[in-house]
């Protein structure tokens, strides 16, 4: 019984989602091996590294960029990207004088395939309906600040369309490759709550 409340590094979800994890494997409810292949899906195959691929493909490649535009699903099918999820996908351009920011007002509504699974802050009811009221606070509260000339657009996600920002390439990263670049690109900075800098 003592080991039940043991002190532990990792947080008590973590703790938790191991043990039901493991009387379900033990109950023979789930292989280990497929939700390990899962976990791997997820982080390699789906998410922010997905994502990241595509915008540092529309930073190298002018042509890639007015397709992805123009029909962002259309662009990423190109790169074998796509599913469930992505049925319209609307990606929107970050420039010194717009900054764009992505929410779902009614739910959590997001591109899994493009950028993995949605943060928790993401789907909070304080960010869903705070952003379109006061996004410049909102953006501020986490850490990007805007200068007051720059116009900030929200875009609210619904079941038809999803949406992803294009961040601005940083400067001084004329001479990256896209491998490089793709490593500079985070998932806040495709939902448009932060910006990127050169490393």
């Amino acid at each position: 019984m003592s080991d039940l409340h043991h002190t532990s590094e990792k947080p008590w979800q973590a703790v938790r989602t191991e043990a039901v994890e493991s009387l379900l494997t033990e109950l023979g409810v789930i292989d280990p091996a497929r939700v390990d292949a899962i976990v791997r899906h997820y982080e390699n195959a789906v998410g922010p590294k997905t994502g990241a691929r595509v915008v540092a493909k529309a930073w190298t490649d002018p042509n890639f960029k007015k397709r992805l535009l123009a029909d962002g699903l259309a662009a990423c099918a190109e790169l074998g990207i796509g599913g469930p999820e992505t049925e319209y996908l609307h990606v929107v351009e970050n420039s010194p004088k717009v900054h764009n920011a992505v929410v779902c007002t009614l739910c959590s509504c997001y591109p899994w395939p493009i950028l993995g699974l949605p943060p928790a802050w993401y789907k909070s009811s304080a960010y869903r309906s705070r952003l379109v009221r006061e996004p410049r606070k909102v953006l501020t509260e986490m850490g990007l600040l805007l200068s007051e000339s720059v116009e900030i657009r929200v875009w609210d996600s619904v079941s038809e369309i999803r949406y992803l920002v294009l961040p601005e390439r940083p400067a001084g990263t004329e001479a990256y490759t896209e491998e490089q670049l793709a490593e500079l690109v985070t998932r806040d900075a495709m939902i448009g709550v932060a910006k990127l800098e050169a490393v």
